[in-house]
């Protein structure tokens, strides 16, 4: 059975009520209720912090502890060269998500730190981004 975590940056913890019309009305928790169903042979853990150190020392505990880790660094994607140091130092293939298009966002949304060190980017895709992530960790061939 493959282990998955989810890490939400920051203002993450606010889905359901910040900008709906961006990023829905949906929670976080409501949410990954739904992804446990979808993936019942799969152990996902969840893990949302505003706090930069907070996001690195989870990805350092998890990057050579799961199979695969989703990665939605919120605002901390355009700045943090730190987060994206911790994700290419770590064993665990990341892939990163974002609710949002931010290619079609504001001008400093649309550089991503941690686009070229993860396995993959998933953008614009709402929710379903994490389910489509999952998809892509569990499709990682072992061997």
């Amino acid at each position: 059975m493959k282990s998955i975590g989810i890490i939400n940056g920051p203002n993450l913890n606010l889905l359901g009520r910040r900008q709906p019309e961006i990023y829905g009305s949906t929670s976080f928790e409501d949410y990954f209720i739904e992804l446990r169903k979808v993936f019942p042979t799969t152990i996902l853990h969840y893990y949302q912090s505003n706090h930069e150190g907070d996001l690195i020392d989870k990805l350092h505990e998890w990057g050579f502890e799961l199979d695969g880790i989703i990665l939605n660094a919120g605002g901390y994607t355009h700045t943090s060269i730190a987060l994206r140091d911790a994700v290419s130092s770590i064993e665990t293939p990341v892939v990163e998500v974002h609710i949002s298009d931010i290619s079609n966002r504001e001008e400093f949304r649309k550089y991503s730190f941690i686009e070229d060190v993860a396995l993959e980017s998933i953008i614009g895709k709402g929710l379903n981004g994490y389910d489509l992530g999952i998809k892509r960790i569990l499709a990682i061939d072992p061997s």
